[in-house]
């Protein structure tokens, strides 16, 4: 596969102005945890399926080149394999999740797979993944977040609809030995998008 393969719509993500305004959405998202933050969909479609371009591939166009590891986690019943698709499209290397540096998931990821991120090591904490979680919404969830940290002025309550089962926890896991961990995007199907860096903690009402 080659770039002059890919859809006109996936070509059109890889424009650098289209790939600063990304960088930045998601720049604001890591800076401010929990303040939604918006990617530049309306320049590509909103579908997810094989003839658009996903919104929460867009930070792995956006910031993946020939020297850092790309994970996809594409859904089964979809023929387009995006791993190929971005792997071309930015030369960068598909790697296993357990090794990648920008993961994205087309489909629920589950709590193994979030155990599974590499989390950088305290010396280089800098290696550990950006992870791009879909979700259905940023509000109208069934349980309110609360979050605190760097960015957060107090605390700062969000409740996203569509996060995968036992998710909450799995990344709690994950972050406890900071600065190692994970930064994860929520990125709605509008390119609505909340940034969870590493430093965020994240209590849900009730537990």
């Amino acid at each position: 596969m080659t770039v002059t393969d890919l859809t006109p719509d996936t070509r059109a993500a890889l424009s650098p102005a289209l790939s600063r305004q990304v960088f930045r959405a998601v720049l604001d998202a890591l800076a401010r945890p929990g303040a939604p933050a918006r990617l530049p969909v309306t320049a590509v479609p909103r579908s997810s399926d094989a003839a658009g371009l996903p919104p929460v591939l867009l930070p792995i166009l956006a910031l993946a080149d020939l020297g850092t590891g790309i994970c996809v986690l594409d859904r089964a019943d979809t023929p387009t394999r995006w791993g190929e698709v971005l792997g071309t499209a930015t030369s960068a290397p598909q790697v296993p999740l357990e090794r990648a540096r920008l993961v994205a998931a087309l489909r629920p990821i589950t709590p193994a797979e979030v155990g599974a991120l590499h989390r950088g090591t305290p010396m280089a904490p800098e290696d550990a993944a950006l992870v791009a979680v879909p979700v259905l919404g940023l509000a109208g969830g069934p349980r309110r977040w609360l979050l605190s940290g760097p960015g957060v002025p107090g605390r700062r309550a969000v409740a996203p609809s569509g996060v995968p089962d036992g998710f909450v926890s799995a990344r709690a896991d994950v972050v406890q030995r900071y600065p190692s961990g994970i930064d994860v995007l929520l990125i709605a199907p509008d390119g609505r998008l909340v940034g969870l860096p590493r430093g965020t903690t994240v209590e849900e009402e009730g537990n």
